[in-house]
Parts: structure tokens; C-alpha cells; sequence
């Protein structure tokens, strides 16, 4: 679970680097990435919530 979450950490690290220095001019554009960044992190959001029930599902079992 440790990787899964400092792969998280360096994806939303990126996302506040890229807002911070390397925005791009044309706002539709820029706009259009951050939409884009912030769908990607809540999709692993979904696929870590998604791995911890499926743990908790195995857990029970036993």
C-alpha cells in the first residue's frame, strides 16, 4: 500500500509544481490540463479506495 500512496503523494506533488511554474499561457489551454491532472487524482483516489475494501473484503475471510 506504501507504493500506491507515494505514487499518489508524487502525482499531486507534480500537479502543484506544474501550477506553480510551468503553467501554460493560453488559459483554455491551461484550464483544460488542470482538468485533466485533477481527474487522473481522483481516479486514483477511486482505485486506492477500491484496494483498501478489496483488502478489508480478503481480511474478513479469514
Amino acid at each position: 500500500m506504501k507504493k500506491q500512496l507515494y505514487i499518489y503523494m508524487a502525482m499531486i506533488i507534480a500537479f502543484i509544481v506544474y501550477n506553480q511554474f510551468f503553467q501554460v499561457k493560453d488559459a483554455r489551454l491551461n484550464e483544460a490540463i488542470n482538468i485533466i491532472f485533477a481527474s487522473f487524482l481522483f481516479l486514483y483516489i477511486g482505485y486506492l479506495a477500491y484496494l483498501v475494501l478489496k483488502r478489508i473484503k480478503d481480511t474478513g475471510k479469514k
